[in-house]
C-alpha cells in the first residue's frame, strides 16, 4: 500500500487512518515460510504541530515447530511500530526517522521489513520446554526417560568411580 505524503506535510492536523492486509507468506524466516495467513496492518499518519509521524501496529499468525521439542505451535505476534517522518535527514544513524523521498510512502514495504526484523530467533511451545532426549529422542514434556541417568560418556566413567569413594 502506497500513500501520498506530501499533504501530510504541507497541511497542520491533516491525519488518515489505514488498515490493509499484507501477504507475507513468502516470506522465508529459519528456513521455512512460517507466517500463515496475511498480516492485519492498522495505523495513522498524522501531521501535529509540523511533525509528521506514522504509527501502526501489525498482527502476525505463525506456524511453526518448537525449538526444544519440535511440537507444533500457532501463535500469533502482535506489534507496535512509530515513526518520524521526514524529507530530510542529517544524520542517517537515527532510529525512529524514515526518510520519505519524493511523494509516497511504501507502507507494505515498511511493514515487510518490521516484521521480518522483530521476529523472535527462538520459539517455544513453553517457556518451561524440556525438549527432547537426546539419546532415546522421546519428548521430555510428555514423557520421562532414564536415558541420561543410566549412559555416562566412557571419558567421565573414572570421575564418577570417585563419587562413590
Amino acid at each position: 500500500m502506497k500513500i501520498n505524503v506530501t499533504r501530510f506535510f504541507e497541511l497542520v492536523g491533516e491525519k488518515q487512518d489505514f488498515e490493509f492486509p499484507l501477504d507475507m507468506s513468502d516470506a522465508e524466516v529459519w528456513g521455512k515460510n512460517p507466517i500463515c495467513s496475511p498480516v492485519t496492518v492498522k495505523g495513522c499518519i498524522q501531521n501535529r504541530s509540523s511533525i509528521v509521524t506514522l504509527a501502526y501496529s501489525a498482527s502476525v499468525k505463525i506456524q511453526t515447530l518448537c525449538d526444544r521439542c519440535l511440537c507444533e505451535i500457532d501463535r500469533t505476534l502482535d506489534f507496535q511500530f512509530e515513526y518520524t517522518l521526514v524529507k530530510e535527514l542529517q544524520d542517517t544513524d537515527l532510529d525512529g526517522y524514515i526518510l520519505v523521498e519524493g511523494d509516497t510512502l511504501d507502507l507494505s514495504e515498511l511493514c515487510y521489513s518490521d516484521v521480518i526484523l522483530n521476529l523472535p530467533l527462538k520459539f517455544l511451545c513453553k517457556e518451561d520446554c524440556k525438549g527432547l532426549c537426546e539419546v532415546c529422542g522421546k519428548n521430555k514434556n510428555l514423557f520421562d526417560c532414564d536415558c541420561l541417568n543410566s549412559q555416562i560418556d566412557p571419558r567421565l566413567a573414572a570421575l564418577k568411580a570417585l563419587l562413590k569413594e
